[in-house]
């Protein structure tokens, strides 16, 4: 007669907004709602902080967040899954191919003002 109910925990989907912490992202959730007395659509964000044992999520990447117990003061949400990975974007133009020479500094020399007040 006592079946034990399973807590259903709650999931939500955010991009990637930082992983500068160990272990810790740093999810935006946006969601869209009317506005209560205008009824427009408005965008609300709001920042999760979730658990990322294995470092797995980078910058730019959604994501899934599971509900879990309280790991800090903030971390209350775990990541689920990496649901689409974001474009790596590279600085290092040599590995596509393309090589450029050194840089030429230009140099700032002061030049002396002439005036060109003719004297009397």
């Amino acid at each position: 007669m006592a079946q034990a109910k399973e807590h259903v925990k709650n999931e939500k989907i955010g991009n990637v907004v930082s992983n500068r912490m160990a272990k810790t992202i740093v999810v935006e959730v946006t969601r869209r709602v009317p506005h209560p007395v205008y009824k427009r659509i408005v965008s609300k964000r709001r920042k999760f902080y979730a658990h990322d044992e294995q470092g797995q999520a980078n910058v730019g990447d959604v994501v899934k967040i599971i509900e879990c117990r309280p790991m800090s003061r903030l971390k209350r949400w775990t990541l689920g899954e990496v649901l689409r990975k974001a474009v790596q974007v590279t600085t290092d133009l040599s590995s596509i191919g393309v090589h450029l020479g050194p840089e030429k500094r230009v140099s700032k020399k002061k030049r002396r003002r002439v005036s060109r007040r003719t004297e009397p």
